[in-house]
């Protein structure tokens, strides 16, 4: 399996628009869909029932002014938690695109990495000095 390079931005501006689709441009599929729970969770916890329930039929309804009545309701008490929870997505797309992107520029600099941690090992040593497994050509070669 080969990486490829991706676009931080693009990552992060996925995650902006919808929680863990940053994610899923990553490929990174568990991933997307916890940070998509985790949101769904604090909106399920921090919101009301009476105002969940007014967003729900402003929602069917198609009623963006009842909609904007409904999210201009919410205290500072649901809307940190939420902001909270979204900011975190989007540094984690971002830092998560970044740190794919190391990994495929040490690859093509031919950085063996060990297949156990995954920490840089020294290419004269056929085991990792760090966690002390075995280093063999086939799994370095991802």
């Amino acid at each position: 399996m080969t990486r490829k390079k991706k676009r931080p931005w693009l990552a992060a501006l996925g995650s902006f628009v919808y929680p863990g689709l940053g994610h899923f441009y990553l490929r990174q599929w568990l991933r997307g869909f916890l940070w998509f729970g985790f949101m769904l969770l604090t909106a399920y916890f921090f919101i009301p029932p009476a105002v969940a329930n007014e967003l729900s039929v402003a929602i069917q309804n198609n009623d963006m002014a009842a909609y904007s009545q409904a999210t201009q309701n919410l205290g500072l008490d649901v809307s940190l938690p939420l902001l909270f929870v979204s900011v975190c997505n989007i540094v984690d797309a971002y830092w998560s695109a970044v740190r794919n992107n190391r990994v495929v520029q040490e690859a093509a600099n031919g950085t063996v990495r060990c297949p156990n941690c995954g920490r840089k090992v020294d290419p004269e040593f056929d085991f990792c000095q760090w966690c002390s497994s075995s280093i063999d050509a086939e799994s370095t070669a991802r």
